[in-house]
């Protein structure tokens, strides 16, 4: 078989360019966007629209022409909010301790209407004496050292004044409340109140009770109600400067705090351990002036005048005391004022 012989390949041609050469074709940018022959009669086409027309308008928040709630309705609601939430669902949802606790304190608190039941049943006129309504006894309901305030009164108020403010600043409620025509004067005013009520219920209630069970239970006469009722009246009044100072130093102290937990424990620090400190101090230097430190000390002093029992103070006058519980009521509340006018609508 013949083999057919392989063709050689054609030699390259070898081209040169000058710069006489005429350039002729496209770039790639003529290629892309450049006219071509038969390009002139081109026209360009218009897509017709046959979209519907749209209108723009002005959306703005449609403003409340109609009245507001007047002053009291607005403070109302804050009042209620936390006072009911004592008693049912449905508001401030106060811990069960702090219920638990309430409901133990009103019930001690009635220990002596107990006893003076039992006096006017059994007839003993040394029961009575130990336990009816006397000079003594109206002091110690209220402004007793021992049980009342050490274990009694001080708890009770750090419990409630806990997280008042405090948990409002933490939580950014505050929001809620000042978003709203309330002011600060009112939220501050209403929260007051509050905690203060609560007390009242287990201090000032039970004294009322106290003092009417006697009436009624040994046949008092009008004789006996006037000639006692002037000392009823000065520990009435003595509860009420308990109580608000208690209510200033707690909410002085939540104020400042994010916590519920500091604000309760830095009031019963602070009546305690001032006690304690002027205690110290009397027994050491037989000095009683550090008893002016002691909210406690100033309350029992003011009120021994008040009532006009024994004195256990007899190194200065009571209106020394007085003017340290006016002093220190005014730094908290400074300090509480202050605080809640920084606080702005917003989560601190």
């Amino acid at each position: 078989m013949d083999e057919q012989p392989i063709a050689e390949p054609p030699a390259s041609v070898e081209i040169n360019f000058t710069e006489n050469t005429p350039v002729t074709g496209q770039g790639r940018m003529d290629a892309a966007w450049g006219s071509r022959d038969g390009d002139e009669s081109a026209t360009a086409q218009v897509a017709t629209n046959n979209a519907s027309v749209g209108y723009v308008f002005e959306q703005v928040y449609r403003p409340w022409n109609g009245t507001l709630n007047p002053r009291w309705m607005r403070n109302w609601a804050i009042l209620r909010h936390h006072v009911l939430g004592i008693f049912r669902k449905g508001h401030r949802p106060w811990g069960w301790p702090t219920k638990l606790f309430m409901v133990l304190v009103f019930i001690a608190s009635l220990g002596d209407v107990a006893l003076t039941l039992l006096s006017s049943l059994i007839g003993s006129p040394e029961l009575h004496t130990m336990w009816g309504v006397n000079r003594d006894n109206l002091y110690g309901h209220v402004l007793g050292f021992f049980p009342r305030n050490v274990l009694y009164y001080p708890i009770l108020a750090a419990l409630l004044v806990g997280g008042m403010i405090s948990e409002d600043r933490s939580h950014g409620t505050s929001a809620l409340y000042f978003s709203r025509p309330i002011s600060r004067f009112d939220y501050l005013m209403m929260k007051y109140i509050s905690v203060a009520m609560i007390q009242a219920f287990v201090v000032l209630f039970t004294l009322m009770i106290y003092y009417f069970v006697e009436i009624l239970a040994m046949g008092r006469g009008w004789a006996w109600i006037i000639d006692t009722f002037p000392l009823f009246l000065a520990a009435f009044v003595g509860g009420v400067m308990l109580i608000i100072t208690y209510t200033s130093i707690g909410l002085g102290l939540s104020s400042v705090s994010r916590g519920k937990f500091f604000p309760g424990i830095g009031l019963v620090a602070i009546v305690l351990g001032t006690k304690t400190l002027a205690i110290l101090v009397s027994n050491l230097f037989e000095r009683d002036i550090m008893y002016l430190l002691s909210p406690y000390d100033c309350l029992a002093h003011v009120g021994q005048a008040l009532i006009g029992t024994q004195t256990t103070y007899d190194q200065y006058s009571w209106t020394w005391s007085f003017a340290s519980i006016v002093l220190m009521n005014a730094f908290f509340l400074y300090i509480m004022s202050s605080r809640v006018a920084s606080m702005e609508v917003t989560r601190e």
